[in-house]
């Protein structure tokens, strides 16, 4: 039997919300063994002087729980 585990992390770029898309799933997988998706679950911008100045990602990783 398969177990999975969900955990919720944000990624932040001054790029793009891909690029805070990439990041934040290279270190999770950097960090974490058997990730397997992941669900975007908000994108907001940090905007200054009329400009966006970044890009932030909320998403839910999945990862598979190693076995015994």
């Amino acid at each position: 039997m398969t177990v999975a585990k969900v955990i919720e992390i944000s990624a932040t770029s001054e790029t793009s919300f891909e690029d805070a898309m990439k990041q934040g799933i290279a270190r999770a997988c950097d960090t974490i063994q058997n990730v397997r998706g992941a669900w975007i679950k908000e994108q907001q911008v940090s905007i200054e002087g009329g400009r966006i100045t970044s890009y932030r990602v909320n998403m839910q990783v999945t990862f598979v729980l190693d076995d015994k």
